[in-house]
């Protein structure tokens, strides 16, 4: 089978992930601006890291023959130091554009603040500006207020819900983001949020529709094979290969083509000599 990871962060991961990765049938991934575990000091390292992720990462992933894209946005945790989520806000429009693009992520809640949610709004209109869809991370405390609250200010500001992907989905959320029309993800961790006989559950208890499995891998406890891992127990335990093809490729696919920008295509065959600006992946 082949597989998407519509949920990853790979520069946080070493090239034997990508290596392990391909072998395993992941064919491409969706990379989201996410935190990096203390805060940025500045928007032009927002500029950096967002310029990173349309390029020397994407060019890293088609040296395993997996297709890069990215979702570009200022994420909750940041989004409480004002003066610098202004200026971020500034750029935002230029890498949206980017090719490889598929749409404006992570952003949602992290303690539920003002900032947090004035920069949510600010967001999601601009996704409306620029007709991409959004990747929502939903807040790791009070994760169902979060949720139900997230779905709220979508409704309000107008954004459709098959544009949106709600994700760090559980038990307590699915049922009520299914039944307001988004899409469902779901983060396979090795020990928190969702584990893989969990979403094997889910999976027999709401069917394939709108439901996507990632692994948000990244820089703590995570693991970069969660979706091939999770395809494989769930044909173990039964459920149907058409099934697991939509969770963990498919649905993925329809959520982030809307952007017009999505391959799931595998880039050119790798070349050894290729370099991104004069850098090359290999040592020596």
């Amino acid at each position: 089978m082949r597989f998407i990871d519509p949920h990853v962060h790979m520069t946080s991961r070493t090239t034997d992930d990508y290596e392990a990765m391909a072998a395993a049938g992941v064919v491409a991934i969706v990379e989201p601006a996410f935190w990096l575990g203390q805060p940025r000091t500045s928007a032009g390292a927002f500029h950096d890291y967002f310029a990173s992720l349309v390029g020397f990462e994407r060019f890293r992933a088609s040296q395993f023959g997996i297709s890069h894209h990215c979702a570009i946005g200022l994420n909750s945790k940041e989004a409480n130091n004002e003066a610098i989520a202004e200026q971020v806000m500034e750029i935002l429009p230029r890498f949206l554009a980017k090719e490889g693009v598929v749409a404006v992520g992570e952003i949602g809640y992290d303690d539920q603040t003002a900032a947090e949610e004035k920069y949510l709004r600010l967001q999601l209109e601009l996704a409306k500006e620029v007709g991409l869809p959004v990747m929502i991370h939903t807040p790791h405390r009070n994760k169902k207020e979060g949720t139900t609250r997230s779905m709220d200010v979508i409704e309000e500001t107008g954004v459709k819900p098959h544009m949106v992907v709600i994700d760090h989905n559980n038990e307590e959320t699915v049922k009520e983001v299914l039944d307001r029309g988004y899409w469902a993800a779901f983060t396979i961790y090795p020990k928190t949020k969702m584990g893989k006989e969990r979403m094997v559950e889910i999976v027999r208890s709401y069917g394939k529709e709108r439901i996507i499995v990632d692994s948000a891998a990244d820089w703590g406890v995570s693991n970069p094979l969660a979706v091939p891992q999770t395809a494989a127990l769930m044909l173990e335990s039964g459920i149907p290969e058409a099934t697991v093809e939509a969770v963990t490729y498919g649905n993925a696919l329809l959520a982030y083509g809307q952007s017009g920008q999505f391959r799931a295509a595998p880039p050119p065959a790798p070349d050894p000599a290729a370099r991104y600006q004069g850098s090359s992946i290999r040592r020596g």
